[in-house]
């Protein structure tokens, strides 16, 4: 019965990222983009067509941004008060609201887009510090790894059934000529398609509140009744703590880098792919493609960790997005752009999945919500430099092409720290400070 327990909740919470992908595929990844730049962009004069592959770049900047500033407080509040489930409920709805108020969005509109679009990264990154930081609490130290990875497995699937479904709704319901745009855009598709993510996002989020325990909080006295106080005071015992924790530390810079570069490929493939003339059908078809794919192999990743560590298995996963990013330079045609994200859907759910699961196997159970933060904010305020940097690089250039292969640089940096960190002796610290 214990046991049985047990799998419930473990699979109650891997049901959330089965919940939220929803939101990284069909907006953030496969139409939003497009939407933007063809519909709520497409005021913009055609001879700077680029600028809106640039806004769009800064408005993920800016998400990201605001995101990491949010994070920096919530982690510790959350550690202190047996609060994660209420603050995780708190960003299911702010992102939830905001991704069905874009159905009601509309031609030159880009303004209020990105703005409805930073609100639903909020809810969708806030809410992760939260999911994530229950993961020590309710894996046991030899499943950390199986858990994770069965997590992005769900998420690929579920992500990847509603793509499909709304790929179908894109495809047949009526299409609009939008201005001066040469061909029709599937306005209507794409509006119910927002809809869909977030009825898909809030329903499926409902097992985790069932059925996973709120972890106790650790000294929530502390601060008293005050959460800036007590933000304040874990911030900085958890920058005191870290540096004990030296190959933490140095993983976490790592993943700053490389993550970085994985978070913009995925928020600036399609308004690239759109900016060279790849048609709608492609972008979207191709990134179903990257689901499909992504599900057996985040397992085959999960797999091989087992046989050779978690740090080889993301150093195989970087040097592949090292030939994605350098290829996505050359790219002309819709093909190119299909065997792209054939190969990312190789290695992305892995690479993303064995980073959460060795930093959970490297930090105390009692300060996961503080480290898990930290990790979160660590990503997201290098989250802002990929897409800024990329923008930059397409407005100056006049073009995306600098954009794509400035990311070579993030995965580079990132591999090479990464080849530095001693697992090993990480888990041994968090081990004996666990005893």
């Amino acid at each position: 019965m214990k046991n049985q327990t047990h799998s419930k909740i473990i699979h109650a919470w891997c049901m959330y990222d089965w919940a939220n992908s929803a939101f990284v595929t069909t907006v953030m990844a496969a139409l939003l983009p497009i939407f933007f730049r063809n519909v709520a962009a497409v005021t913009l004069p055609e001879s700077q067509h680029h600028l809106a592959t640039s806004f769009w770049g800064y408005t993920a900047s800016i998400a990201m941004l605001v995101v990491a500033l949010l994070s920096l407080m919530l982690g510790p509040v959350a550690d202190y008060g047996s609060s994660k489930k209420r603050f995780l409920a708190m960003f299911i709805g702010l992102g939830v609201l905001s991704t069905s108020l874009l159905t009601l969005t509309g031609v030159g509109q880009w303004a209020w887009v990105s703005i409805l679009f930073i609100l639903g990264n909020i809810g969708f990154a806030g809410s992760e510090v939260f999911y994530d930081s229950m993961l020590p609490h309710i894996a046991r130290p030899e499943e950390i790894d199986s858990i994770s990875i069965k997590g992005y497995t769900l998420g690929y699937v579920g992500g990847g059934l509603l793509l499909a479904a709304n790929i179908c709704m894109i495809w047949f319901l009526p299409k609009t000529i939008v201005q001066s745009s040469h061909e029709a855009v599937p306005v209507l598709g794409m509006r119910l398609s927002f809809l869909s993510v977030s009825i898909w996002w809030a329903v499926f989020s409902i097992p985790l509140f069932r059925r996973v325990p709120e972890p106790h909080g650790v000294r929530p006295g502390l601060g008293g009744n005050n959460p800036l106080k007590i933000a304040i005071q874990r911030l900085s015992a958890t920058f005191r703590d870290i540096r004990s924790y030296k190959q933490l530390f140095i993983f976490i810079i790592a993943f700053w880098f490389y993550n970085d570069g994985i978070g913009t490929i995925i928020k600036m493939a399609t308004a690239y792919g759109d900016e060279i003339g790849i048609g709608t059908m492609d972008l979207v078809g191709a990134l179903m493609l990257t689901q499909i794919v992504g599900i057996p192999f985040t397992l085959v990743f999960g797999k091989l960790a087992e046989r050779i560590g978690a740090k080889r298995g993301i150093l195989i996963g970087l040097s592949v997005y090292i030939l994605i990013a350098t290829g996505g330079f050359f790219m002309t045609k819709a093909i190119h752009f299909w065997i792209l994200a054939f190969f990312v859907g190789l290695v992305q759910g892995g690479t993303q999945a064995l980073s959460r699961s060795l930093f959970g196997a490297m930090i105390p159970k009692e300060k996961s919500a503080e480290f898990f933060s930290f990790y979160n904010i660590s990503g997201k305020f290098a989250g802002v430099m990929g897409p800024a940097i990329f923008g930059i690089a397409s407005q100056f250039a006049e073009t995306s092409r600098m954009g794509i292969l400035s990311l070579v640089f993030f995965f580079v940096v990132g591999g090479i720290l990464l080849m530095k960190v001693d697992a090993k002796s990480g888990e041994n610290v968090a081990e004996q400070l666990d005893s």
